[in-house]
């Protein structure tokens, strides 16, 4: 659940009404601080969000790649790993 400032933060857009207006949800995101979900039929589809969130969320996914990344490491040391050829002939690629 969002918290309170988070809701105040984020306002529903019918994507027609935004595709007519595209440089105020433009502007309004990007100088208002807010981010606008863009809506067909009532259902959210898609957003336009400040460019520091798409950053912050890129940073995240990165940590969790680096993460994943770490792990398959430490697995790969325990259990060994198969050279490339021998990869090909236990898939049946060779």
């Amino acid at each position: 659940m969002p918290l309170k400032s988070e809701q105040n933060r984020v306002k529903k857009v019918a994507a027609g009404d935004a595709r007519g207006n595209l440089a105020d949800v433009i502007n309004e995101v990007a100088y208002g601080a807010i981010r606008i979900v863009l809506t067909r039929r009532g259902k959210g589809v898609a957003a336009v969000v400040p460019i520091i969130d798409l950053e912050f969320l890129q940073e995240i996914e990165r940590l969790i790649d680096v993460d994943r990344a770490r792990k398959a490491l430490v697995e790969a040391k325990k259990t060994g790993t198969l050279d490339l050829e021998d990869l090909k002939k236990e898939l049946g690629l060779r």
